[in-house]
Order: structure tokens, then C-alpha cells, then sequence
């Protein structure tokens, strides 16, 4: 079946983790017909969180409508929650995008925004608890779909979540042949998850992902996130 003209809009931001959108991005990219657009404020390189620059192709005034809007996570992405001029963006997507995705932590944002209130959206699992308190239900999965809501785990789950978009829009075949044609076949090292890795494990990764926190400044922003949408 044939997929008709789509238009992607795949929010970036500086700090952004690159393979949350990159991943995906290479899988919807070879979807017929898709037009994949990088949105940012301005377009002026973006700086991802271990220093790649991407340029945006579109500003967020430029208003924009997409057919599914793509929010990727990093630790930055806490700023983008106590946004205004995001978070309105995001709404005003949330109109009329056939879907509303999210890689990772991005899912935050949207729900942020208020866009996950009673749906259950996935996230990195660092993170997941967080959801709790925009209204969403987290739910552990490489990609969790409730409605029109499709929001990935972490990271590498994004390559997962762009093989479930071409499944529903363009059929199982398609995404099989990507699939086939990226050579995505993981087998990775054990342990990619809480449920499987060793205790000391993810008492290390834990430890890591608060020095990377910077003392909890990004947690402190999203408690803020949380309580102006409450008031809201």
C-alpha cells in the first residue's frame, strides 16, 4: 500500500541526545514520501549533548503544520519543559498532527505540555517516575502506543519506534524490508535493561546519570514543569 505524502517535524534542541532522533529519523526517511523537517527556535547550528552540530531546516514561528511531531530526549530537554514558547508549539501541533511521538525523555515534554494526561507513554527508565506527575501512566516497553500517542523507551528504542510508524502507515512488508536493509538485528551485550542488568550495574549507571544531572538541576525543572501545568 502506498504511503501518501508526510510531512515529519522532529523537534531538536541544544543537548538533545543525538541517537533519539537520528535513529528513528534513518528508519522514517526511507518511508516513500516522507518529508522529514529538524525544528528548532532559530537555525542556527544545534549542539547535541557530546558536540555534533545538526542545522534546523524550519523555526518554530514559522508555523508549520505536521503530520506527526517527533520530540527526542537529553538531560536538556528539562529546559524545554518550563518553555513557553515550546510548549505552545507542541499544542498547537497537537491539533491536528495524526501523531504525537517522543524517543526516550522527550516524552517528559510532552507531557509537559499536557499532552499525556491520562495516556501511558513510555520514557528512559531512569526517568519513567517523572511521568506520574504530568497525569501520564509509565509504562515499561520499547514503544508504548496509546492512541495517537507513540512514545519509545531510551535511546536505541527510537530505531523501534520508526519500524512501528511505517508498520501502521505503510504495512508490515516495508517495515520488514528497512528492517532487512538497515541490518537491524541486534544482539546486544545482556543488561540493557533494569529487569535484566546486575544490581552494581545500575547502581553505577544511576550514579553516572546523576553527575551528568548536575546535582538535580533538570529534576528541579521538571518539578516546575509539574507545578505550573497543575495550576494550569
Amino acid at each position: 500500500m502506498p504511503c501518501s505524502i508526510y510531512k515529519i517535524g522532529i523537534l531538536i534542541f541544544p543537548g538533545v541526545t543525538q541517537l533519539d532522533f537520528t535513529g528513528p529519523a534513518e528508519v522514517l526517511a526511507r518511508m516513500p514520501d516522507a518529508k522529514i523537517s529538524l525544528v528548532w527556535k532559530n537555525l542556527d547550528p544545534v549542539i547535541s549533548q557530546f558536540g555534533l552540530k545538526y542545522h534546523p531546516d524550519v523555526k518554530i514561528s514559522e508555523n508549520v503544520l505536521y503530520d506527526l511531531i517527533l520530540v527526542p530526549g537529553g538531560f536538556e530537554c528539562a529546559r524545554l519543559m518550563i518553555d513557553p514558547e515550546i510548549l505552545t508549539w507542541l499544542q498547537e501541533q497537537a491539533e491536528s498532527a495524526e501523531y504525537l511521538t517522543s524517543v526516550c525523555t522527550g516524552s517528559l515534554v510532552l507531557a509537559a505540555a499536557g499532552l499525556l494526561n491520562g495516556y501511558s507513554a513510555g520514557c528512559h527508565w531512569a526517568w519513567a517516575e517523572h511521568l506520574s506527575k504530568f497525569g501520564a501512566n509509565p509504562t515499561r516497553g520499547r514503544v508504548v502506543v496509546d492512541r495517537n500517542r507513540i512514545t519509545a523507551g531510551g535511546v536505541t528504542s527510537g530505531i523501534d519506534f520508526g519500524l512501528e510508524i511505517v508498520k501502521r502507515r505503510c504495512g508490515r512488508e516495508l517495515a520488514e524490508q528497512i528492517t532487512l536493509s538497515l541490518e537491524y538485528d541486534p544482539k546486544p551485550i545482556s543488561g540493557g535493561v533494569p529487569e535484566t542488568a546486575k544490581a552494581e550495574t545500575i547502581g553505577r549507571a544511576k550514579n553516572r546519570i546523576s553527575i551528568l544531572n548536575e546535582a538535580g538541576e533538570h529534576i528541579k525543572m521538571i518539578d516546575e514543569a509539574a507545578s505550573k501545568l497543575l495550576v494550569t
